[in-house]
């Protein structure tokens, strides 16, 4: 856990903290030096791992290592000593109140609220400036996640009819976006560009259907007055940005206090992240013009400065003064831009990774991938996530299509939308957490995982199989 927390610092270094220099140097005195030098090489090293770090395909990496390690911890000697940190008790104590739950419900209940955050932030920034702004090209996104969430969720209900397992239909209606992202990073330039932006939205819009899906159905009894009081927080957040309030103090706050009552209710705590996201403000708050205006009084103010050769350690006037341009920049950008990117990485390097780790071990005996083969849970997870969201996906794109209401995104045809339809039956993240709060017993959760986890599997190699050699590359997408 500690080498990841490392790589989430590295990534929020600036550029220049490795050029510093003695207080009233230049560049002059040392322009050619060795110190230099070495200054500039280190800056490239973490420049460049910083670069790294941001690509998505490391993020994936990371999931797919969690949840590799998961499998391995849990069919190894160390199984029990696995076992035991996954269930390790944690008592919080606030007055009268006494919290108390487990290191698996920490992470699904609690850090997985920072996950759903990020997605209502994504969710939202599409439905605003996205792929989901643009009415043509939001139907068939829009079709598209549809019949990707209903196909598979009757394909499973139907080979589940009659039994209690049936009330498992959700496992088969999300994309893990992560993992299908993942591979569809790894064609490069045999894809168009416009490829990942259907997949991304589509994706979103299914994760989307699935917090909706848990908000209403896979809720148990809801305590009113925690309901009515998580209600109130909200509208606080509402007035926040309405009044154009953007400290992110204040959000974390209130939104802790929603996350509580959410859960106090009987939601799961998830929703409250979505919500929070919803608040937050898309508004800048000032207009580009007043930032040129404001930027280059601040240049003039600073280049007599040097004139006069002060140092900015020597003149805190000056050091103000840049600081004033970083504030500046801020006011031009929204909190919902600043927060996204804030978040992104440690939720897709630490918490995703953390998810998988505490609910992909699955002991794999002979005796359970026997009864996981036959059984009617897997039968309807794997047939509702490869073939129902292949065929969901890609018939409803082709639909609206031929229907003329809606098109594609430049470069992208109907051979593309079949390759991440099948991307799409990677499940994954969503599939495993609906999971959770379907079956009670230890046993059916294990074989809805080993059948989720095979799913993907099958997904993701058939998707990329698919999009390497079955769809001709039009030389090289930019």
């Amino acid at each position: 856990m500690g080498f990841p927390l490392l790589l989430f610092a590295v990534t929020l270094l600036p550029p220049g903290l490795f050029l510093c220099q003695p207080v009233g140097a230049t560049n002059q005195d040392h322009g050619n030096g060795v110190v230099e030098r070495i200054e500039k090489k280190v800056e490239s090293i973490i420049s460049s791992f910083q670069q790294l770090i941001r690509d998505e395909t490391v993020s994936s990496g990371f999931l797919f290592a969690a949840t590799l390690l998961a499998l391995l911890l849990a069919n190894s000697a160390a199984a029990s000593q696995y076992l035991a940190a996954v269930t390790l008790p944690i008592k919080l104590m606030l007055g009268d109140w006494l919290f108390e739950f487990d290191v698996l419900h920490f992470v699904n209940d609690g850090l997985m609220t920072l996950f759903f955050m990020v997605l209502g932030l994504e969710i939202k920034r599409e439905l605003l400036v996205g792929e989901l702004r643009n009415m043509r090209q939001a139907v068939p996104v829009l079709a598209a996640a549809l019949g990707g969430m209903v196909l598979p969720a009757l394909i499973y209900y139907l080979i589940n009819a009659g039994e209690p397992s049936a009330r498992g239909w959700g496992i088969a209606m999300a994309t893990d976006s992560a993992f299908a992202l993942g591979v569809l990073m790894l064609l490069g330039r045999r894809v168009p560009a416009g490829l990942k932006a259907f997949l991304v939205a589509y994706a979103i819009i299914d994760d989307l259907g699935a917090i909706l899906v848990i908000a209403f159905f896979y809720t148990e009894a809801l305590d009113t007055a925690f309901l009515v009081a998580a209600a109130g927080c909200f509208s606080a957040l509402a007035v926040f940005n309405f009044l154009g309030l953007r400290h992110l103090f204040l959000y974390l706050c209130v939104g802790f206090l929603l996350w509580f009552c959410v859960v106090s209710a009987g939601l799961h705590g998830t929703v409250a992240g979505v919500l929070i996201a919803a608040a937050v403000p898309a508004r800048p708050r000032r207009d580009q013009r007043w930032f040129v205006r404001r930027t280059q009084k601040l240049a003039g103010m600073l280049q007599q400065r040097i004139e006069r050769g002060d140092s900015i350690l020597e003149a805190p006037e000056q050091h103000a003064m840049a600081e004033a341009v970083s504030e500046a920049a801020k006011s031009v950008t929204t909190p919902l831009q600043r927060w996204e990117r804030m978040l992104e990485r440690p939720v897709l390097l630490f918490v995703l990774p953390l998810f998988a780790l505490v609910n992909a071990g699955i002991p794999l005996s002979g005796e359970r991938l026997t009864t996981a083969a036959s059984d009617v849970v897997s039968w309807g997870v794997v047939f509702g996530l490869v073939a129902g969201k292949t065929l969901g996906i890609s018939l409803m794109t082709w639909i609206t299509l031929m229907a003329g209401i809606g098109r594609l995104p430049e470069g992208v045809r109907m051979g593309h939308v079949i390759g991440v339809a099948l991307l799409g039956g990677m499940g994954f993240t969503m599939s495993i957490f609906i999971a959770g709060l379907t079956f009670s017993g230890q046993e059916p959760l294990y074989i809805a995982k080993i059948a989720i986890l095979a799913a993907s599997i099958v997904a993701g190699g058939s998707g990329y199989l698919w999009l390497r050699f079955a769809v001709k590359p039009e030389n090289s997408y930019k």
